[in-house]
C-alpha cells in the first residue's frame, strides 16, 4: 500500500491491520514518551486547501511522534492565493523531497489526481476531497467503536450503526458506509430524503427517515454535522423543524441502548444536529475520537513510509530502547 485514498482501496484485511496497528500506537500515545524514531529524516507535507483544525492537527502530531519532519501547507498565505495551480504545486512540493503528502482539498478526485501525477513520487495520504471521501476519519470512528464495543480487537460484526443527518454533502459519511460495512456492522442511514444523495439505495446500508423508530436498535449513533457552507438550496423547511425530527436532544438519548456510544467528526452545530446535553454526556466519545484519530493516523504513517509487518514487536522495541 503506497497511497490512502479511499475506503474502497483497503482490503478487510488491511484495514484491520491498520486498526491493530493503531492499538499499538496508542500505547506509545498513552506512554510517558510519547514519540517514537521511526520516521526520523522523513519529510511529510500536510496540504490543506480547504479549512481544517482537528484533521490538520491530528497528522501533524501523528507525524512528529513519529519523529517525521512536518510542512504545513495552507491556501491562505501561499501561492495557491494567487492563483497557483495543483499541478504547480506538486512539482514544487516534488522538487523538496517531499515522502508524503496529506492532502485536503474542496475537489472531488483531487487525491487522486495527486497521487497518480507524474509529478508526485511520494505517498498520497486523502485528508477529506469534496463530497467525495475522509478514509482517515472512518478509520478512527471504526478503532472507536471497536474499542468501546468489541473489546479493541477483531472486526465490527453485528454491531448496529447509526449515520444521522447531512449524508448528502458528507465525505465522512461515505467513508464511514464503506468500511464499516467491510468490517461487518449494519449501517443504517437516517436523513430527510432531501439530505440524501442520489444513488444511496446502490451502498451497503439501508435507508430509513424515523429517527425514532431506529434509535433503539443502534449499538453506536454517530451524528453528522450539517453543512450549510455546501448549501446552496433550501434542504430543510427551518432549523428548528430539522432539530426537532433529525436532532439528537434528551428525549431521544433515553432510548439509546444502555452501553451505546455518541459520536461526532466534528466540528458540531450545538443545537442543531445535537444538543450541548448529548454532545458533553457520558454516553458521548466525540472528543475520544480526536484522541483516537492521532493513533490511527500514526498507523497510517507507520505502514505507508516504514512498511513494517512485524509492528508490535517494533513498537515494543522502540517504546523500550
Amino acid at each position: 500500500m503506497k497511497h490512502l485514498l479511499s475506503i474502497e482501496d483497503l482490503s478487510y484485511e488491511e484495514a484491520l491491520s491498520i486498526l491493530d496497528t493503531a492499538h499499538e500506537m496508542a500505547r506509545v500515545s498513552d506512554g510517558p514518551v510519547k514519540k517514537l524514531p521511526t520516521l526520523r529524516g522523513r519529510t511529510i507535507v500536510n496540504l490543506f486547501l480547504e479549512d481544517s483544525t482537528r484533521t490538520r492537527i491530528s497528522f501533524e502530531a501523528a507525524a512528529k511522534r513519529l519523529s517525521a519532519d512536518v510542512i504545513n501547507f495552507a491556501a491562505k498565505g501561499s501561492s495557491v492565493s494567487k492563483g497557483e495551480s495543483l499541478k504547480d504545486t506538486a512539482q514544487t512540493l516534488q522538487a523538496m523531497g517531499t515522502d508524503a503528502v496529506i492532502i485536503r482539498h474542496s475537489a472531488s478526485g483531487s487525491a487522486h489526481w495527486l497521487a497518480h501525477s507524474p509529478w508526485m513520487n511520494g505517498s498520497v495520504i486523502n485528508a477529506g476531497d469534496g463530497t467525495h471521501e475522509h478514509p482517515t476519519q472512518a478509520l478512527l470512528d471504526a478503532f472507536t467503536i471497536r474499542k468501546h464495543l468489541c473489546g479493541g480487537a477483531g472486526d465490527l460484526g453485528g454491531m448496529n450503526v447509526g449515520i444521522v443527518g447531512d449524508v448528502l454533502h458528507s465525505r465522512v459519511a461515505r467513508s464511514n458506509v464503506l468500511l464499516l460495512s467491510k468490517l461487518g456492522a449494519n449501517v443504517v442511514l437516517i436523513a430527510p430524503p432531501t439530505l440524501l444523495p442520489v444513488g444511496v439505495e446502490s451502498w451497503p446500508a439501508t435507508v430509513s427517515y424515523d429517527f425514532n423508530r431506529e434509535i433503539p436498535k443502534l449499538d453506536a449513533l454517530m451524528m453528522l454535522r450539517v453543512q450549510q457552507e455546501r448549501m446552496n438550496d433550501y434542504f430543510f423547511p427551518t432549523s428548528r423543524e430539522y432539530a426537532q425530527y433529525f436532532g439528537l436532544n434528551r428525549d431521544r438519548l433515553t432510548l439509546l441502548k444502555q452501553n451505546s456510544i455518541i459520536m461526532h467528526p466534528g466540528p458540531m452545530n450545538r443545537g442543531l444536529e445535537i444538543t450541548a446535553e448529548c454532545a458533553d454526556s457520558a454516553r458521548s466519545v466525540i472528543v475520544e475520537q480526536v484522541k483516537n484519530g492521532v493513533s490511527v493516523r500514526m498507523a497510517v504513517l507507520y505502514l505507508l513510509l516504514a512498511g513494517s509487518s512485524e509492528i508490535a514487536s517494533a513498537v515494543n522495541a522502540e517504546v523500550n530502547a
